[in-house]
């Protein structure tokens, strides 16, 4: 229990004494299933053509409000609170020193880790992540046409894809009512999010993600009864003047993978992070762990095999 909330999470120790402690955060509409291809190769990388210097200790969290971990005891489960808890698993684990990946709601909670614990977290990484304007025309002027087109992407994905947002994000009682109550519609909702977000190239969500794997995580919310208290962590979201006022830049090092259905622009994501990595990848989608589960590792390793002491 942690603040008050039930955590659950996974925990998978490598056989590389000098493992490095990694915590991997999932999003929405994701679940601890999204890093079931990175187990191995994380924690054993000798037996997945890796060397024991990229081994990790994995700890794989349900966040709070979703999955395993249930609905938190209260309201006021915002992004800050989530990772100040997370950091508080960690130490509670005997981990004094570790890096943080996340996708999606984990990209937001990552560097807030960072910002939580810099002494503690040796590096962030993330995927997914978003990167606003901030009304600087010298650095708006300077983007690329690539970078523009993301921004273009960006705008088209909020007036196009959006509605899922605004309606957990303002309604998030509504929709649970809908969602707790049909195992289609628990289904539509999810599987829709596979079919807009994932590689391009893929003509079915299953073409990206292996059916099972996708039956899989849309169980785990209709089973443990989750799809509003996952819903309700959009209102926090929306409601925490904190997450959306300007801060100081971030210190901890980040390491950025993009791929192909992300938006993410660099000069705008070093304004707000201490970006030392940056990688582009052309196969894949926003669920990256699950599309493309070759390229995470690698990119992983790449990032953190330049942090590790």
């Amino acid at each position: 229990m942690l603040d008050g909330a039930n955590v659950h999470f996974v925990h998978v120790r490598s056989p590389e004494p000098d493992a490095v402690p990694l915590m991997l955060l999932h999003g929405w509409p994701g679940s601890i299933v999204e890093f079931w291809d990175l187990i191995g190769p994380l924690t054993d990388p000798v037996a997945h053509g890796g060397s024991a210097r990229d081994a990790f200790h994995l700890v794989i969290p349900s966040l709070p409000g979703y999955g395993f971990s249930g609905p938190p005891p209260g309201t006021g489960w915002n992004d800050t609170r989530t990772a100040t808890a997370l950091t508080r698993l960690m130490a509670r684990l005997g981990y004094d020193r570790y890096g943080v990946q996340g996708g999606d709601v984990g990209a937001f909670i990552a560097p807030l880790m960072g910002r939580a614990a810099p002494d503690h977290v040796i590096g962030v990484h993330v995927n997914g992540l978003l990167t606003f304007p901030d009304g600087d025309a010298e650095t708006m002027a300077a983007l690329t046409d690539a970078e523009r087109a993301r921004l273009e992407g960006m705008q088209r994905w909020q007036r196009e894809l959006g509605a899922y947002m605004q309606l957990q994000g303002t309604r998030p009682q509504t929709i649970a009512a809908a969602l707790h109550d049909s195992p289609v519609g628990q289904l539509a909702w999810i599987v829709e999010k596979f079919k807009d977000w994932t590689d391009p190239s893929a003509e079915l969500p299953e073409d990206a993600v292996d059916r099972d794997r996708i039956l899989t995580d849309v169980s785990i919310y209709w089973f443990t009864g989750t799809a509003g208290s996952a819903a309700h962590t959009y209102y926090e979201r929306f409601n925490d003047p904190a997450m959306w006022a300007p801060r100081e830049r971030g210190t901890v090092p980040t390491g950025v993978a993009v791929f192909p259905t992300d938006h993410s622009v660099r000069p705008l994501a070093e304004r707000v992070h201490n970006v030392v990595h940056w990688a582009e990848y052309r196969r894949g989608g926003h669920f990256a762990a699950l599309e493309a589960p070759d390229l995470m590792v690698a990119d992983i390793r790449a990032f953190f095999g330049g942090l590790r002491p």
